[in-house]
C-alpha cells in the first residue's frame, strides 16, 4: 500500500516499529517538504517488501561501491524521477535513511546520503567510514548526515 508523506502533519504510519519512529517520522516529512517545495513532487513511500526493486538498486550500490550492508531492516522505499534526476530512498528500522541521487544525464552528480534520525546511535557499519555533520530541522529536530560520490553506472 502506498503512503502519502504528509509534512504538515507527521505520521509514524509505516514506521512504527522503528525505536525511535518519531523522529524516522520527522526525517521522512522533511524529504517530503523539500521535494514539494523544490520539484513540486509529492513524496510516496511504500513497504520496502513492496518497493523490492528501490530496495534491491540502494543496496546493490552500497555493496559494489564501498561494500557496505546495512544491517537494519528496511522498512518502507520509493523510487522516482523528478527532472533529470533519478531518486530513491529506503527507511531503515534503526531509524537510518539512505538515498541515492543518480543524475541520469550527469555521471559527476551521483551521490549515496546518509541520514540519521535523532535519538539514534551510528550504525556500525557507517562508523569507521563516514564523520556526520549536523542540521537542524524544525520536522525532524538534529539530522546527521554524510555521503559519497557514486563513481559507476548502475
Amino acid at each position: 500500500m502506498t503512503y502519502t508523506v504528509d509534512f504538515v502533519t507527521v505520521s509514524t504510519v509505516g514506521l512504527e516499529s522503528s525505536p525511535v519512529a518519531d523522529a524516522l517520522a520527522g526525517l521522512r516529512a522533511n524529504e517530503a517538504r523539500y521535494f514539494k517545495n523544490k520539484y513540486d513532487h509529492v513524496f510516496t513511500v511504500e513497504p520496502a517488501g513492496q518497493a523490492k526493486a528501490a530496495v534491491d538498486w540502494v543496496h546493490r550500490i552500497l555493496k559494489e561501491e564501498r561494500d557496505i550492508v546495512i544491517s537494519s531492516r528496511p522498512l518502507e522505499a520509493t523510487a522516482f524521477q523528478v527532472e533529470d534526476i533519478r531518486m530513491a530512498y529506503v527507511f531503515y528500522e534503526s531509524g537510518l535513511s539512505v538515498n541515492v541521487m543518480y543524475t541520469v544525464d550527469d555521471a559527476k552528480k551521483r551521490a549515496v546520503g546518509f541520514k540519521l534520525s535523532e535519538g539514534m546511535d551510528v550504525p556500525e557499519e557507517l562508523a569507521s567510514r563516514f564523520k556526520f555533520a549536523r542540521q537542524k530541522s524544525k520536522l525532524a529536530g538534529t539530522i546527521r548526515g554524510s555521503y559519497f560520490v557514486v563513481k559507476n553506472e548502475y
